[in-house]
């Protein structure tokens, strides 16, 4: 299914004017001030380490798949805006500003933002640090940002939920017990018993605090 498809069932199910007064109305396909914004976001992208690939742009033909009429003036913004990735946060903005009632529209675009980043093989740090930037000023929770990110690329050896081995849209009961339980496996008394030596303990402190810091991290995003 097109992403624009996607979001005109989006716009179907969510933009009713008595529940969400402030959302644009019509599918954001048909908005031009949405189809301007993520033209630009995703050339842009494409810049952010510094190549921009064919394949990156063949890949934001397949997300954002403009209607048959506005085909090649899309192409055109595409080909100026991807000359550099300066200025993307303004679009961003622009996006937020206008969807900001309409969080799981800001989502779609960040996923599709995610496919065209991964189009050329992989996801390169500046290409990470776009989509982040992105992200927040979409306003979306970290957790959100966490959860898109795990379906494109292999996850973060510092991030909070990799260290306790939980995905990003984790329950809060899940997420307690993944600590309380990783805290009694590095137990001192636990470690003792498994006749580790005591240097052992040491590391094991160091692990539970690590996995400490982890839940206190994810608690602090979600409180946000």
């Amino acid at each position: 299914m097109s992403f624009w498809k996607n979001l005109a069932q989006i716009a179907a199910r969510s933009f009713d004017s008595a529940e969400n007064p402030a959302c644009p109305k019509g599918p954001p396909g048909r908005d031009p001030a949405f189809a301007t914004a993520v033209t630009a976001l995703g050339a842009k992208l494409a810049m952010a380490d510094g190549l921009a690939e064919e394949a990156e742009q063949q890949a934001f033909l397949e997300v954002f798949q403009p209607e048959n009429g506005a085909y090649d003036n899309v192409l055109r913004l595409y080909d100026l805006a991807r000359q550099t990735s300066l200025g993307f946060e303004s679009y961003a903005r622009r996006l937020a500003r206008r969807y900001a009632e309409c969080p799981q529209v800001l989502e779609d675009v960040l996923e599709g933002l995610f496919h065209i980043a991964v189009s050329d093989g992989g996801l390169s740090d500046a290409e990470e640090t776009y989509l982040e930037t992105v992200a927040e000023l979409f306003e979306l929770p970290k957790a959100t940002y966490r959860r898109i990110r795990a379906g494109y690329a292999a996850p973060d050896a510092e991030d909070p939920y990799h260290i306790l081995g939980l995905a990003p849209d984790a329950e809060e009961k899940d997420i307690r017990l993944a600590r309380n339980k990783q805290l009694n496996d590095f137990h001192p008394d636990r470690v003792a018993a498994r006749g580790l030596p005591r240097e052992y303990e040491a590391i094991y402190t160091q692990k539970a605090a690590l996995i400490n810091r982890a839940y206190e991290q994810i608690r602090r995003e979600r409180m946000a």
